[in-house]
């Protein structure tokens, strides 16, 4: 788990975790708000999973807030087939994809209306039904993956286009996804190591991504030596 302050490109806080439950996250934000509290962010950005959205909410209660479009996208075209053989789907499929070019409020309100047009001219498509014959499931929505795109854009606008009141907060966490992407290139160089080095080696990366001149080099070696000799 990485959490970075996007404007100054700097990685605050690590951990890890065997996942991203409501306890490792809190757990994570306990370490992270001593950080931050005297320079609370006021605009945050995360990929949507309920556990970080629900601790965000509790620790940064006045912080804008950023569904990232990035991945938004990507779930959605995972439910979007390009080869699909439905009108509905390729439509919805080429809205999708419109998302990432949303600048600025006029922006919006023409994604938007195309989006709400599909909604109306598509709406009985959305309801149809299969029945279930020898199955344990009496009927379900025969088009369920589509629901579930269109699901991810109506819900919660304050929160997919947070960006566009605040110039400040970005709208994908592309940022971190780079530093994810140096620290995979990293371990692939160093193929072997074992678990547990795996994980020291990253913290390490990270560490070492903070240091921006000798002074910083100087400090981090105090504190190991303090943590290492200490009694």
């Amino acid at each position: 788990m990485i959490y970075r302050d996007v404007t100054n490109g700097i990685n605050l806080y690590w951990s890890y975790h065997p996942s991203e439950s409501y306890e490792a996250i809190g757990k994570d934000l306990d370490g992270l708000y001593p950080v931050v509290e005297n320079n609370l962010p006021d605009g945050i950005i995360s990929d949507w999973k309920n556990s970080i959205v629900a601790s965000i909410g509790a620790y940064f209660p006045d912080a804008d807030y950023q569904r990232c479009l990035s991945h938004l996208k990507r779930q959605s075209c995972r439910l979007l087939p390009l080869r699909s053989p439905y009108a509905a789907t390729q439509e919805l499929r080429r809205i999708t994809l419109e998302i990432m070019y949303i600048y600025d409020p006029s922006d919006f309100y023409d994604w938007i209306l195309r989006l709400n047009n599909w909604i109306e001219k598509y709406s009985l498509f959305l309801k149809e039904k299969t029945i279930g014959a020898g199955t344990r499931k009496k009927w379900w929505y025969t088009h369920g993956n589509l629901r579930s795109a269109i699901r991810g854009f109506t819900q919660n606008h304050e929160y997919t286009f947070a960006y566009l009141k605040n110039p400040l907060l970005p709208k994908t966490n592309n940022s971190l996804e780079g530093t994810n992407s140096q620290i995979k290139t990293k371990l692939g160089i160093h193929r072997g190591m074992k678990f547990n080095q795996q994980v020291s080696f990253i913290f390490w990366i990270l560490a070492f991504s903070r240091i921006k001149n000798r002074s910083d080099l100087k400090k981090l070696w105090d504190y190991l030596k303090n943590a290492i000799f200490a009694g």
